[in-house]
């Protein structure tokens, strides 16, 4: 069945439950008119489904290779990165004054969400310049901007992130690659990353990497730590591709998934690199790129929920087992499941566009801090939600879904490393009890506020869901009160269930909204309605677990888990 982007369930979102008007309505983003917008999303849901969904099995059946040091892509690809390219898909949030559009990061996200459920791997290739777009006009000097920016933007230059080494994953601080000064403003650059995404490719006029490396004699950790901007081309006197830089690609991976999306190990031995930034501050830098990473892929996992959950309906609609399968209280039951899920999902991550975006307009403390607050939940709960939908696609599909001509198993191996990469879930999770609870809750608690609110404001409509919804709300406030008041170790221990449980509550809160708007009877409804009586009571487990501290967990030692 061919992918169709789910324009609109976007356009409910940021109509009725996580408005756009919001946006439009400062001086920041006065151009995102409902007009704009709605031209924005149309044009780009064409792309998706004409474009891009075609080159979907391409990219698993004929994977990204290596020969003679050079990247080849998988089929279609090349079209598929120009045809985004020369449509300025790029460009949708970059800088204005460098020839983006200065669009509202939300409408860029949603425009992710449906890339990512066209063609996951090839997403991954403007995504990664667009992440490197804003960490160069964040911190990088006006010269490095001006040469750049414009050739990134346009899609004629490609960006990649580089950060992991074979023995400093999630411990950064572990690197040892170098960076030593070469009297020129320049420095060389010298040491090995791996699982590079896009780290090379044969349709990108220049790739620029930005590498994390240690100076001489700076401190240990990731207070010592530098960003270089590191391209395969060194730029000649007019800002063209010039003398091949000291950077190649060593091997790709042998991957699960996402095979079109060529994942390298890159060597880097003396290779000429700009300072981008401050020295040792570089991972304040990179955070720039990661954060804007960590919310975008939590959209992969929405859109790759989506692709999986339309595949479902379609094959259920057309299987007869005893009659249409989909017609079975089962298999109804897990379609129900894949797109009340998927729903609560899309609202989240577009929530914590909203409040980036409303951070930015208005440089609000307040908006910062929702913002931080939702994106570890939205990078967790979007990417798991891929995960749980595309497994469950499968099961919809039966002993088809284990046969790979059917195409359903590729969602679940494409969206597994989702949970992985970016910072892993359980990483997550912890930022989430650590960092961002560090204010002693006080934006949690304005945001279960805020679901209460709602919910007292739907009692008289729909009584019965408000109800449950500001139930759970204030269950998860007393949960944050408790969680607020222990050691770490408590918290890391029941961080996931935590976040779990923090998730369900916001997608019923969205649910509420989505069933309010449509005047409490019809699909939306019946959706909200299925989420909050069937869904939603898993919270109250997860609380139970997240309020058992780390006692129970380091009870068993290394020992008894060998045994």
């Amino acid at each position: 069945m061919p992918y169709r982007a789910p324009l609109g369930d976007i356009r409910f979102i940021l109509e009725h439950v996580v408005p756009l008007a919001p946006l439009a309505a400062t001086e920041r983003f006065a151009e995102a008119t409902p007009d704009l917008a709605e031209a924005v999303l149309t044009e780009a849901a064409k792309l998706c489904d004409t474009v891009m969904a075609p080159v979907q099995r391409a990219g698993d059946l004929n994977p990204a290779r290596l020969e003679n040091g050079v990247v080849r892509s998988s089929p279609g690809f090349a079209e598929g990165f120009r045809a985004i390219a020369e449509g300025g898909w790029v460009a949708v949030s970059a800088p204005p004054e460098h020839g983006g559009m200065g669009l509202p990061q939300t409408l860029n996200m949603a425009l992710n969400d449906m890339m990512s459920g066209a063609c996951l791997a090839l997403q991954l290739h403007p995504l990664l310049t667009q992440g490197q777009i804003e960490a160069l006009d964040h911190h990088a000097s006006e010269d490095i901007k001006a040469l750049y920016l414009p050739k990134l933007i346009s899609g004629e230059w490609s960006g990649t992130m580089n950060l992991t080494e074979p023995q400093a994953g999630s411990d950064v601080g572990a690197l040892r690659t170098k960076a030593e000064p070469n009297g020129d403003g320049t420095y060389a650059v010298t040491g090995q990353k791996i699982f590079i995404s896009w780290g090379d490719s044969d349709f990108s006029g220049n790739i620029c990497h930005l590498v994390l490396a240690r100076l001489a004699g700076a401190a240990a950790g990731t207070k010592g730590i530098s960003l270089f901007l590191v391209p395969k081309f060194i730029p000649d006197a007019d800002g063209n591709p010039g003398k091949r830089n000291g950077v190649n690609v060593v091997s790709l991976e042998h991957k699960m998934g996402l095979h079109g999306s060529p994942t390298c190990v890159m060597e880097y031995d003396k290779a000429t690199g700009w300072l981008v930034g401050e020295e040792h501050r570089g991972m304040a830098a990179m955070f720039t790129m990661m954060n804007n990473a960590r919310l975008a892929v939590a959209v992969q996992g929405v859109g790759v929920a989506e692709a999986a959950c339309q595949m479902a309906v379609e094959f259920a609609s057309e299987r007869n087992q005893m009659g249409k399968i989909i017609d079975h209280a089962d298999v109804r039951r897990m379609l129900a499941t894949m797109r009340a899920e998927v729903f609560a999902a899309r609202a989240i991550t577009t929530a914590c566009a909203v409040a980036t975006d409303m951070a930015s307009a208005t440089g609000e403390a307040d908006w910062a801090a929702r913002a931080a607050l939702l994106t570890p939940i939205a990078k967790s709960y979007g990417t798991e939600t891929g995960m749980r939908v595309s497994e469950t696609a499968m099961q919809v599909h039966g002993g088809m879904g284990f046969v790979e001509e059917t195409g359903v198993a590729q969602f679940y191996r494409d969206v597994r490393v989702t949970a992985i990469y970016e910072g892993t879930n359980g990483i997550q999770a912890m930022d989430l009890v650590g960092r961002k609870l560090a204010d002693g809750g006080e934006a949690a608690y304005r945001l279960l506020e805020e679901i209460e609110a709602g919910a007292e404001a739907a009692r008289a409509s729909l009584p019965k869901l408000a109800g449950a919804v500001w139930s759970a709300a204030e269950t998860l406030r007393e949960a944050t009160e408790w969680m607020v008041e222990q050691e770490h170790k408590d918290r890391f221990a029941g961080a996931a269930n935590y976040l779990s449980a923090f998730a369900r509550v916001l997608g019923a809160h969205y649910h509420l909204r989505a069933a309010v708007a449509e005047g409490g009877d019809g699909a939306r409804t019946a959706l909200a309605r299925f989420h909050i009586t069937r869904l939603l009571p898993q919270f109250s487990a997860d609380l139970a677990a997240a309020r058992e501290g780390a006692e129970g967990v380091f009870a068993l030692t290394p020992d008894a888990l060998a045994s």
